[in-house]
C-alpha cells in the first residue's frame, strides 16, 4: 500500500487534514493506496513556499531556467518504463498508451527549451525624437494548474513547463485518482536543479480547488476537465481577478465522405474512438458517413472490428484498451448506453456485459457501437467519455458540416476524403478549434497551440505553443528618453509622435 501526501517546499510531506481517499487499481478493482486530501491551510503553506521561491527563480536568466528543463528530460527518460507502469496501474490505460501520455508531455517541455527566444520582447529605436520604446515579458508570480485523471503526465507537463520556463512558481492540483506520477515528476524537477518551493503539488478535492480559486496570491489558473466544472472554475477565478484558461468537454465528429478510403477510415475510427477506453477529450465519439451507401459500407467493415476489440489489463501488451478509471465511471457509461437504447438508437455492438476472467472486479467494458443516432438524443448531445461510438447518418456534405457546427462543443473534428477541395472547404467553414484532414485525433504538435471552441473552452489563450508564454507572462512596455540638455518646458496635452 502506498501513501501519497503532498509535495511542498521541495520535498514530500504527509497530509495534515485527516482526510484521505483510496487510490484504486482499475484493472482488478484493488486498493493501491491512499492519497491525502489537502486543507486550505496546506494549500496556503504551498503558496507561501512558492511566493518565497519565485523571486529568485524569476531573477534567474531564461537560459539557466531551461537548463533545468533539459536535465529534467534526461531524468524522465531514465525512468520512462517505471513511470509508464505506475501511470497505467492507477489510470487503467495500457502501458503503451501511458508511454504516449508521458511523451506528449515531454514534447511540450522540449519546446519550452526555446523560452529565451519565446520570452523576447520588442524594441523600436527612434520611435520619436530621442525616444526609444521597448517591451518585455515578465512572469506573473505564483500560478496554478488543476489537471484531470485521463492524462496524469501530459497535461500537468503542458501547464508546468511553460510556467516554469517563464519564471513563475507553480502549484499543481492533479487528479486524486492517479496522483503518483505527478508527485514523481515534481521530485524529478528538483533533482534536475529546480529550487525548492518553485513547484509544489497539493492533492485534494473540491475544498482545495476552491482554496486555489480564492487565494489572493495565485494569479493565473489553468484547468482541463468537464465543461460544467470548466465553466465554474473560469467564472470563480475571473471573478477573483485571476487570469484563467479552462478547457472542457468534447463531442468530436469524424465526417466520412463517399470517396474516403474505407479501410483507412475504419482503422482511424477504431483507434480514435476506442483507444484509452474512449477517455480522451480528443476521442472521436461521432462518425458521420455522408450518404446511405457510405454508411452501409462503413458499418459493414466497422462492426466486426468493434466486435474483435481486445480489452485487457493495463499490463497486457496485446490489449487494445484497458479498464475505465473507476467503478462509478463504468456505471455511468453503461447508463448512457441504456439511455441510447431507450431513445431508439440501434445498438449494433453491445459491450456492457464484458467480463475478463481473473479480473472480474476490474472496471471493464467492451466496445459499444450505435447506428441511426439522431441529433436530439442525449447520447449525441452529451459527452459519454467511454468506449462508445455513435454513427449519425448525413444525407449530404452540408448536413454533415452542420452537425459539427451546430453542436455546443467544438473541441476537435476530422474529415476523411480524397477530395482536396472538400477538405479545404471543410477546414475553412467548420466551427471547431482543432481540425484533422485524414487525421483522426488532430492534437497539434507542441509548438502549435491546443484548444477548442464554444463550450469546450473558456478563456482567450490556448495551451502550449506561443499562447502558453502569453498566458504565463505579462507585457510591460517602456518608453525611454535620455535628455540631451535641451528643456522643452511643461506639456499639458497627451504625448504624440508629431
Amino acid at each position: 500500500m502506498i501513501e501519497v501526501g503532498h509535495f511542498i517546499g521541495g520535498k514530500r510531506v504527509p497530509g495534515q487534514s485527516g482526510r484521505s481517499q483510496d487510490i484504486m487499481q482499475p484493472m482488478d478493482g484493488s486498493v493501491r493506496g491512499q492519497v491525502a486530501l489537502a486543507s486550505k491551510e496546506e494549500l496556503r503553506a504551498a503558496v507561501e513556499n512558492a511566493k518565497a521561491a519565485q523571486i529568485g527563480w524569476a531573477a534567474t536568466n531564461p537560459q539557466r531556467r531551461v537548463r533545468v528543463l533539459m536535465k529534467f528530460l534526461d531524468l524522465v527518460h531514465a525512468e520512462y518504463d517505471e513511470l509508464a507502469e505506475t501511470l497505467a496501474r492507477e489510470h487503467g490505460k495500457t502501458i503503451a498508451d501511458a508511454k504516449g501520455d508521458i511523451q506528449r508531455g515531454l514534447e511540450v517541455v522540449e519546446v519550452c527549451i526555446g523560452a529565451p527566444h519565446l520570452m523576447k520582447g520588442e524594441f523600436t529605436d527612434g520611435a520619436g525624437p530621442g525616444i526609444d520604446v521597448y517591451s518585455m515579458r515578465q512572469p506573473l508570480g505564483v500560478v496554478a494548474g488543476i489537471t484531470p485523471f485521463n492524462f496524469p503526465a501530459m497535461i500537468p507537463l503542458w501547464k508546468i513547463a511553460p510556467a516554469l520556463a517563464a519564471g513563475n512558481a507553480f502549484i499543481l492540483k492533479p487528479s486524486e485518482r492517479d496522483p503518483s506520477v505527478p508527485m514523481r515528476l515534481a521530485e524529478l524537477f528538483i533533482e534536475a536543479g529546480l529550487p525548492a518551493g518553485v513547484l509544489n503539488v497539493v492533492n485534494g478535492d473540491k475544498e482545495v480547488v476552491d482554496a486555489i480559486l480564492d487565494d489572493p496570491d495565485i494569479h493565473a489558473i489553468g484547468f482541463v476537465g468537464s465543461t460544467p466544472i470548466a465553466q465554474y472554475i473560469y467564472s470563480r477565478a475571473t471573478a477573483n481577478g485571476k487570469r484563467a484558461q479552462c478547457f472542457g468537454g468534447a463531442k468530436n465528429h469524424m465526417i466520412i465522405m463517399p470517396d474516403a478510403d474505407m479501410d483507412q477510415t475504419v482503422d482511424a475510427l477504431i483507434g480514435a474512438g476506442y483507444g484509452s477506453a474512449g477517455e480522451r477529450c480528443m476521442a472521436i465519439s461521432v462518425a458521420v458517413p455522408v450518404g446511405k451507401e457510405t454508411a452501409d459500407r462503413l458499418l459493414e467493415k466497422l462492426i466486426p472490428r468493434v466486435e474483435s476489440l481486445k480489452v485487457g489489463p493495463s499490463t497486457d501488451s496485446s490489449a487494445d484498451f484497458g479498464p475505465v478509471v473507476t467503478k462509478d465511471a463504468l456505471e455511468r457509461i453503461k447508463c448512457y448506453v441504456d439511455i441510447g437504447v431507450k431513445e431508439g438508437a440501434k445498438l449494433v455492438v453491445d459491450g456492457r456485459d464484458f467480463s475478463l476472467q481473473g479480473y472480474e472486479n476490474g472496471y471493464y467494458m467492451g466496445g459499444c457501437l450505435f447506428d441511426d443516432v439522431k441529433p436530439d438524443m442525449r447520447i449525441y448531445k452529451e459527452e459519454i467519455f467511454g468506449p462508445v461510438l455513435s454513427v449519425v447518418r448525413a444525407t449530404n456534405y452540408e448536413d454533415a458540416l452542420s452537425l459539427a457546427n451546430d453542436h455546443e462543443m467544438g473541441n476537435g473534428v476530422a474529415i476523411f476524403t480524397r477530395d482536396g477541395d472538400a477538405a479545404r472547404d471543410f477546414a475553412s467553414r467548420v466551427q471547431v478549434g482543432m481540425v484533422g484532414i485524414n487525421v483522426p485525433i488532430p492534437v497539434p504538435i507542441a509548438y502549435y497551440t491546443f484548444g477548442g471552441w464554444k463550450a469546450s473552452s473558456f478563456g482567450d489563450l490556448n495551451q502550449h505553443g506561443a499562447d502558453a508564454f502569453r498566458f504565463y507572462t505579462k507585457t510591460k512596455t517602456v518608453t525611454s528618453r535620455w535628455p540631451s540638455g535641451v528643456k522643452d518646458g511643461a506639456e499639458f496635452v497627451i504625448p504624440t509622435m508629431n
